[in-house]
């Protein structure tokens, strides 16, 4: 329910003893009042829009048109995937079980992690569009998954855990969403997603530079060691208020750093190897863009800086990113870029507009400060 205020005016039939105007209290309508020269009663009206604290019809207006856009954004997500799906059918039902090695099923299986920890965060948040959204995430990265271990690309023990994972991990975030599971099971699963997400993002960030670096599993194994302790700290009250509220945000914000560490991988291999960019899909740069760009709205009207970062780094430097590097490497034509850019600027800029309209503010900047300061 929106924020409201109320006025109150005259009508015949009654006295009423007090009642409040803008927080103040009013006197009682008795002969000592010299405001009450009749025996009127003073019922609630409906403020005018001017006395919110935000317009209330642009307001749910851009409420009701971000969580659209949120949704919107399964159509350039599923896209991504389903060219890949249907490549590997047609490999497998061709018996070319060797194409496909060439899907690094680690990768594949970090991204569903990703997805299935967001999708935690989400469901905690009711944001449904958002939750929704990755679920068909995980959705299509497993079925990705299971046609690769059908050729065995991936090891079946990594397979059976992963299904284990998926299955329960899908179930228990239902069942809360809807509000059929108990606190303490979802404080379970949190703990667990926690710990996974701390222990495989460093390891991820470490292979990055491989061969630059060591290939070791050290950063892995000492950030799993620091999870659990940290864990269990929060769980038995070692540690201060903030220190439980942090602990209980990694979940998210490794979730986040992962799909925000793609970019930075993608384009320190482009770095490496500019050949290989050859190989990237111009169009699939864009969905890419567009998948994350259809969350921005929802992210910074809500005010959460964790989302809108995500969103807005994803936007950027997976998608806007590579388009780029593909422009700079006469891989993609200037018309194409060009549209490109201008669609970016474009849609950002309504976004932050949008977003000031809703609020009542004179300037969108406004909104960017309470995203990351508050109101």
């Amino acid at each position: 329910m929106k924020p409201s205020l109320w006025r109150l005016r005259a009508s015949p039939g009654g006295v009423t003893s007090s009642s409040a105007v803008d927080g103040c209290r009013v006197l009682p309508l008795t002969r000592c009042n010299p405001i009450a020269s009749t025996r009127r009663r003073l019922v609630p009206v409906r403020a005018i829009d001017s006395d919110l604290p935000h317009p209330i019809k642009e307001y749910e207006e851009w409420d009701s048109w971000t969580a659209k856009f949120s949704g919107g954004a399964n159509v350039p997500f599923l896209m991504l995937q389903l060219p890949q799906i249907i490549l590997n059918a047609q490999n497998l039902l061709a018996g070319n079980n060797t194409a496909l090695s060439a899907v690094p099923w680690l990768g594949m299986l970090t991204g569903l992690l990703g997805n299935l920890s967001l999708l935690s965060y989400f469901a905690k948040k009711r944001e449904k569009e958002a939750a929704v959204v990755q679920t068909l995430g995980v959705i299509s990265t497993y079925v990705v998954l299971v046609q690769l271990t059908m050729a065995g690309a991936m090891p079946v023990q990594y397979f059976v855990a992963t299904s284990a994972v998926v299955t329960v991990g899908l179930v228990l975030n239902c069942l809360f969403y809807f509000g059929k599971l108990g606190t303490t099971v979802w404080g379970l699963w949190e703990d667990f997603i926690t710990v996974g997400g701390l222990s495989v993002l460093p390891q991820i960030m470490w292979s990055t530079f491989v061969p630059l670096v060591p290939n070791s599993i050290l950063p892995g194994a000492s950030a799993f060691v620091i999870a659990v302790a940290a864990v269990i700290m929060a769980r038995t009250g070692k540690l201060s208020e903030e220190g439980v509220r942090f602990v209980g945000s990694l979940s998210g914000w490794t979730a986040t750093l992962m799909f925000m560490w793609m970019p930075v991988s993608q384009m320190w291999t482009n770095f490496l190897n500019p050949d290989n960019i050859k190989g990237l899909s111009p169009i699939t740069m864009v969905l890419a863009m567009m998948g994350n760009g259809l969350m921005i709205p929802r992210a910074l009207f809500i005010r959460d800086l964790m989302w809108f970062t995500g969103s807005m780094w994803a936007t950027l430097f997976y998608g806007y990113g590579n388009i780029l590097c593909l422009y700079m490497l006469n891989c993609t034509s200037k018309s194409f870029f060009a549209a490109a850019t201008i669609g970016l600027i474009s849609w950002i800029g309504l976004a932050l507009w949008r977003d000031a309209m809703a609020y009542g503010h004179n300037s969108p900047f406004r909104s960017l400060k309470e995203l990351v300061y508050g109101p």
